[in-house]
């Protein structure tokens, strides 16, 4: 009877070693899965990056588009000044 009892233990062992090992592999299946799919926050992430990026560019052609006018007002300026003085210098005369 020692070795039915010795049977049935190993048998019961193997049975928990089988269920361990299934819920081993399906674990490590799930991870496998997980890591192969990228997380919503890795693409939020990744989404705001290229906001970043499109927005620096934005800015940098603003900021340059307001020199080119800041520029440009002032070489209008200067033509105004120098128009209106030739007015007058002509009104004066007259």
């Amino acid at each position: 009877m020692a070795d039915a009892t010795d049977t049935d233990s190993i048998d019961e062992a193997l049975a928990r070693l089988d269920a361990a090992l299934s819920r081993l592999d399906a674990v490590v299946a799930h991870r496998i899965e997980a890591a192969a799919q990228p997380d919503d926050r890795d693409a939020e992430l990744a989404l705001m990056d290229e906001d970043r990026a499109r927005l620096a560019a934005a800015l940098d052609a603003a900021s340059a588009r307001l020199a080119e006018v800041s520029a440009t007002t002032g070489a209008v300026g200067y033509r105004l000044d120098r128009a209106i003085e030739t007015v007058q210098d002509v009104l004066g005369r007259s």
